[in-house]
């Protein structure tokens, strides 16, 4: 339900080596909407996403989605929401229980954009109440976004929430209701397109 907090995050931090991918990033998603990640490459928006999605372990803070602590909860968070990374999604999306090999060799026939619409409707398959988009239309025709774009705005209309990274100002400008601006680890302003105010820090 829209007004309700879909993922929450406090103080999220995370280093690789000496480089300090996280600083101490806050988020907050409502249910039942689109927010936006928005930053160059290297921000740490791809970082955000992988331990917002169990698969990287923070370092410090604290982080919940659709009610689960993405450590405490892990397996049950896993089978409740669907992630598209950024790239194409390994052959593995596309085997069935009943096939004996992968498709990977019909997958690699596709366009761009039928392979990450391939993605999106593997993340989808058990309707997940939040979608993680990693980058989504990078690589897209004009047509393939505007097509995806449309899917979202259906999903979003049905009561899923999706978070989605983009380093495309129309796309953060159009899609999202809310968005938060992320570099070098740190979020540097956050409201709705267009309004995003500086949190001051740096």
């Amino acid at each position: 339900m829209a007004g309700e907090a879909a993922v929450e995050a406090e103080g999220l931090r995370k280093s690789y080596g000496e480089v300090a991918a996280l600083r101490g990033v806050d988020l907050l998603v409502e249910a039942a909407t689109v927010f936006g990640l928005l930053g160059p490459n290297g921000a740490g928006k791809t970082t955000a996403v992988r331990i917002l999605t169990t698969l990287l372990r923070a370092e410090g803070g604290t982080a919940r989605v659709a009610g689960f602590d993405v450590v405490r909860d892990a397996a049950e968070l896993r089978a409740r929401i669907g992630a598209v990374p950024r790239g194409r999604a390994p052959p593995s999306c596309c085997r069935s229980s009943t096939s004996p090999k992968p498709a990977d060799g019909l997958v690699r026939t596709y366009s761009g954009g039928m392979r990450r619409r391939l993605d999106l409707a593997a993340a989808l398959v058990a309707r997940p109440p939040v979608l993680f988009l990693d980058e989504p239309t990078t690589g897209l025709d004009p047509r393939s976004r505007i097509g995806l774009r449309e899917a979202i705005e259906a999903l979003v209309a049905e009561g899923t929430t999706v978070l989605l990274t983009t380093q495309y100002l129309d796309e953060a400008d159009r899609l999202p209701d809310r968005i938060a601006v992320i570099d070098h680890g740190l979020v540097i302003a956050q409201g709705t397109p267009g309004r995003a105010q500086g949190t001051g820090r740096r």
